[in-house]
């Protein structure tokens, strides 16, 4: 039964590295999609909020968001090396698995709390549509289920973050 918060935990890193580290090469390449994207939440933070934030947001805001995804699945994936290092004998100390899945888990669900936001509430919408074609979703899809199990891999391992390792 020790193995089962393990398990589970590291499905959920894995699930949320593979949509971050798969939409980087979108994100860090201006892809259409993503100019779509965040031009289309730009104009309305324009619109609404102030237009230098706006155009700030359409310039950069992919590089800021994929940026905070790659540290995110760095802080993921930690543990593994970890591991690595406690097998090799390079580092003898308790697990820090927990401790990370927890950090990260929060990382994760902060950044998709604003992808969630931003199709809810801007023309964005649940289903984007960029030159007559439907993502059915799936962004959407996928930014709620990260942010929902960011938040189990935090409840999972927030013992981790009180204990003490040297």
């Amino acid at each position: 039964m020790n193995y089962v918060k393990p398990i589970i935990s590291w499905a959920i890193a894995l699930w949320a590295c593979k949509i971050f580290l798969f939409s980087l090469p979108y994100k860090f390449t201006k892809h259409p999609d993503t100019e779509h994207i965040f031009g289309t939440i730009g104009q309305w933070i324009s619109d609404t909020i102030n237009e230098g934030l706006g155009n700030l947001f359409t310039s950069i805001g992919s590089y800021l968001v994929g940026s905070f995804e790659l540290i995110t699945s760095i802080v993921l994936l930690i543990p593994a090396v970890f591991w690595v290092l406690n097998k090799t004998g390079l580092r003898k100390s308790g697990s820090m698995r927990q401790r990370f899945h927890a950090i990260g888990g929060l990382m994760a669900s902060a950044v998709m709390v604003g992808a969630v936001f931003f199709h809810l509430f801007t023309p964005l919408g649940i289903e984007v549509l960029h030159e007559g074609k439907s993502d059915g979703g799936s962004l959407f899809y996928a930014a709620v289920s990260i942010l929902v199990l960011g938040l189990v891999l935090f409840f999972l391992n927030r013992a981790g973050l009180s204990k003490h390792h040297a």
